[in-house]
């Protein structure tokens, strides 16, 4: 049965002149010579150079004397080797030498693909059939890093978008450490990734059931005096890389959504954040959450992670957990399923997978709900983010991936109260590349992280061959008589 599928004439390109100021480790020695040479300048080269530098880039981010402030401060290490005192600094010195540590990022320079879409908080002041949305994307930058950035716009009353304004200035988040870890669920994630226990008994043992991250500090200090062996050292390197993957961030509240962007921060993610796929999430007591699934890579190693945030300025991010938290794909339900959290998984990279838990980090007993079947999907099936409700059943928006590695997008129906039970599934992709979609970072490809129903029809935000973003509706009634039949 052929559906129509409406492409609408808007599109998401990624844009170069979005930049971030980065710290910049310049190298121990570079560092060491870089103070002694800013401290040896007289005061009025300092104030010369220093102003020739704000001038250059105080336009470009916000509050960049702030950053150079706080990039000065990560050269506490190299003051201190040094053997210099720190209240010896000028306030001008320490602005140019973090200045010295400080890099331009441009976030989208590469792409700017994946997105997802949720109705926002904020549904005030709107016409008859208005609905304010909000769209994430993964915006890839130099070296293919990925971060999270956000679009605010409205949908009208025939799902076309109109976007706001996007901001010039770019808010990083402060870093907030977790101030509190749960020994227990900490030893059993450090087992789920094989780190052998007469490696990490060293470091845990003298920790208490729930313990702070200076604490872990002091142990992680206690075995590095003592010396340790190449295997126990890749243990601690390990442990430590886990407990950054707790952590929260906090924006500016006087900053516009799409000046922030959520960049890779722990050690987990520092190859990137990779297919946000955001879901309004329906709390037991009616209370609305805003949750996100994605996966953190840092070169070697896959970390499942969600991210939660009730306003879009502060966010929680914690690491999944559990024997099938190992792989891509994950997809959370928009409410509990029989009293458990439910989410969707390509566990194994090929099949489709639902998993329920009494947490939303934990996830075990993976159980296959569907497997290729069509030839357009015969390399692997995964979701295209949060299941979406129907009173026909779970709406699942599916990838498939066919001959040539080409990308299409597809639907299939599940049943409400047991969603292992498939109702109806699209023999024919629901979108495929145009012939003018085909170029891109990576060819052949129309990808999906998450999508909403609205007046009637299906809005799906896609991915164009990993470039840039568009986004297409499909009538709901014409979509789920296809489906049923």
């Amino acid at each position: 049965m052929h559906i129509s599928v409406q492409r609408k004439n808007v599109n998401f390109y990624p844009d170069s002149s979005r930049v971030v100021a980065r710290f910049f480790n310049n190298g121990e020695k570079r560092t060491h010579e870089l103070i002694k040479r800013v401290r040896a300048l007289d005061p009025q080269a300092v104030n010369r150079e220093l102003e020739h530098t704000l001038r250059e880039f105080a336009g470009r981010h916000r509050n960049i004397s702030q950053i150079f402030l706080r990039h000065f401060e990560e050269h506490r290490g190299p003051i201190a080797y040094l053997g210099i005192d720190e209240s010896r600094f000028s306030q001008e010195e320490k602005l140019l030498i973090g200045s010295y540590a400080t890099m331009e990022y441009s976030i989208e320079s590469a792409a700017m693909f994946n997105p997802s879409i949720i109705e926002d908080f904020d549904q005030s002041f709107l016409a008859k059939g208005e609905k304010r949305v909000i769209i994430s994307f993964r915006a890839t930058g130099e070296g293919h890093l990925s971060s999270i950035v956000f679009r605010r716009g409205i949908l009208d009353a025939s799902n076309n978008f109109h976007p706001n304004r996007v901001r010039n200035h770019i808010d990083m988040a402060n870093i907030v450490q977790k101030k509190s870890y749960d020994k227990g669920r900490f030893v059993r994630k450090l087992q789920e990734m094989n780190i052998s226990k007469q490696y990490s008994s060293s470091i845990m043992e003298d920790l208490p059931d729930h313990f702070e991250y200076h604490q872990l500090t002091v142990a992680v200090n206690k075995v590095l005096a003592n010396g340790i062996s190449i295997d126990q050292r890749l243990a601690l390197e390990e442990i430590t890389w886990l407990v950054d993957s707790y952590y929260d961030i906090e924006f500016s509240r006087d900053s516009d959504i799409s000046e922030r962007v959520i960049f890779p921060i722990s050690p987990s993610e520092s190859r990137g954040i990779e297919d946000a796929r955001f879901v309004r999430f329906t709390e037991d007591d009616g209370s609305i959450k805003i949750y996100a699934t994605y996966t953190a890579y840092d070169g070697r190693t896959i970390l499942p992670k969600l991210l939660s945030t009730d306003d879009f300025t502060t966010f929680r991010i914690m690491p999944m957990h559990g024997k099938a938290a190992q792989n891509k794909n994950f997809a959370l339900f928009p409410k509990k399923i029989n009293g458990k959290y439910a989410v969707l998984a390509r566990v194994d990279g090929v099949n489709n997978y639902l998993m329920y838990s009494d947490r939303n980090t934990l996830w075990n007993d993976p159980i296959k709900i569907q497997e290729p079947k069509y030839p357009w999907e015969f390399t692997q099936i995964g979701n295209c983010g949060a299941p979406l409700y129907t009173e026909e059943g779970w709406l699942v928006i599916t990838h498939g991936v066919g001959p040539m590695r080409r990308y299409c997008i597809g639907a299939s129906l599940f049943d409400l109260d047991d969603p292992t039970k498939e109702i109806g599934r699209l023999a024919r992709p629901l979108l495929t590349p145009l012939e003018e979609e085909r170029e891109g970072y990576v060819p052949n490809v129309v990808y999906s992280c998450g999508s909403m129903i609205n007046n009637g029809s299906l809005v799906l935000p896609y991915a164009v061959s990993d470039y840039s973003s568009s986004y297409a509706t499909v009538e709901m009634e014409e979509l789920m008589n296809a489906l049923k039949s």
